[in-house]
């Protein structure tokens, strides 16, 4: 079974895009993609959705 994580960001920026990969891989999960917000006025994204997943752990 697959557990999802969804991480959400206003702020996008390469930092803040790394600080979110690094923190949520070295807590086990495996980056899964990523999806951008924009908005007409920008041409930069006004938000990011990072997505990661992790197998569940089995009952036993």
């Amino acid at each position: 079974m697959v557990e999802y994580k969804v991480v959400e960001t206003s702020v996008v920026t390469d930092e803040t895009l790394e600080e979110i990969l690094n923190a949520w891989t070295a807590k086990g999960w495996h980056y899964d993609g990523m999806q951008f917000a924009m908005t007409e006025a920008s041409k930069r994204p006004a938000m990011a959705f990072v997505l990661f997943t992790r197998a569940l752990a089995k009952d036993s």
